[in-house]
């Protein structure tokens, strides 16, 4: 299954950079496949190990404010690996044709 997810402190000022990398940190940490940009996390594994990780990561955040914001997407997909990078490739040889 792929998450994508978004993790943010309210009440904590302007800048939550240092929230966010806290929250980066724990998923890298991981070992799972995973991808940051500027919006979202995503990452790939079986449900458990996924939401644990994603679970940390807001715990982590909730220690640089009073209430945390999460926004979570999942694509569910039994049987597949690869598609953290597999959905992406596919679409870039449609445009590469």
């Amino acid at each position: 299954m792929l998450i994508a997810f978004s993790v943010a402190p309210l009440g904590a000022g302007e800048s939550v950079s240092q929230a966010v990398a806290d929250a980066v940190r724990i998923v890298r940490e991981s070992g799972l496949p995973n991808r940051t940009d500027a919006m979202f996390t995503t990452l790939e594994g079986e449900w458990g190990e996924v939401m644990d990780v994603v679970r940390r990561a807001t715990e982590a955040v909730g220690a640089h404010g009073h209430r945390v914001s999460l926004v979570l997407k999942a694509d569910i997909r039994p049987g597949h690996t690869g598609e953290l990078d597999g959905k992406v490739q596919r679409v870039e040889a449609l445009l590469t044709d």
